[in-house]
This record gives C-alpha cells, structure tokens and sequence, in this order.
C-alpha cells in the first residue's frame, strides 16, 4: 500500500469520525424533537428544528470536503482491500448507516405524532363549529326573536 494511500484513508477516517461525532449529536436531538412531537411541545419542537439545522450544516460540509477523498479511493480500493484501514473505514461507515437508520425511525415517529395531532386539531375545530351550529339552532326555538314594538310605532 503507499503512502498516499494511507494518507488519504487517514484524512477519511478524521473526516468519518467527525461525522459519527455529529450523527451522534443529531440522534439526540431527533429524539428530543420525537418526545417534543408527542408532548406537543411547539416551542420546544421550534428549538430542535434550529440545532438540527446547524447540525446538518456542518455534516454537509464536512461530506463536500470528504467526498473526493472517498472518489479517490474507490479508484484504488484494490491497494487498500483487505488492509486493516480498509477494515476500520467499512466499520465507521457500518456505524454511520446504523446511526442514519436510528435517526430516520425517530424522524418517522415525529412526522407521525405532528399528522396525529393535525388530525386532532382538525377534529376539536370541527366539534367546535358543529357545537356553535347547534347552540345557534337551539336559541331561535328557546328564544324566538321578538316582534317589534308595534304600539310605539302606531302612535308615534
């Protein structure tokens, strides 16, 4: 293997290991955002969407800087097959789909809290309209509107 090899393996690596950093980092706060979802906890739903998008921000660069590198060394992924760095970088790439599974489960759990509690609120505005109806109806038969005065009007 070269050395420049092992050097580009060793720049992926640092640049895998940051990303498993901040995958971490961003599984807590989807699980944060999925018991915010259930909770109902809009301001506390609105404070996560804000770190996660710092947090994405800083995954995305990081990959645009270690894109290359990765090209490169699918071009030459005869000299590093086999080799214990290869072995390491398969392992960090393992974690890293395990962690994006995690965090898309708990994405799925919050889109589905935020649609149930959509449907709630559409039901209780709904029940609200209907009982408004109802009260409406039921006041012109308790309380007939009342005929105008018509002995002012006859001698006034």
């Amino acid at each position: 293997m070269t050395p420049e090899v092992l050097a580009l393996a060793a720049q992926y690596r640092a640049g895998l290991e940051a990303e498993l950093a901040l995958l971490r980092r961003l599984e807590g706060l989807a699980e944060r955002q999925r018991d915010a979802s259930h909770r109902g906890d809009l301001e506390g739903l609105a404070m996560v969407t804000d770190e996660r998008d710092q947090l994405m921000a800083s995954i995305v660069t990081i990959e645009h800087e270690i894109k290359p590198i990765r090209l490169t060394l699918l071009e030459r992924w005869q000299d590093l097959q086999g080799s214990p760095e290869y072995q390491e970088l398969a392992s960090l790439h393992r974690v890293a789909a395990a962690l994006v599974s995690t965090i898309v489960a708990s994405d799925h759990d919050s889109l589905e809290a935020l649609k149930e509690a959509e449907l709630a609120r559409r039901f209780a505005a709904r029940a609200l309209e209907q009982g408004e109806n109802t009260l409406a109806a039921y006041r012109k038969v308790v309380a007939p509107p009342l005929a105008g005065a018509s002995i002012v009007d006859r001698k006034g």
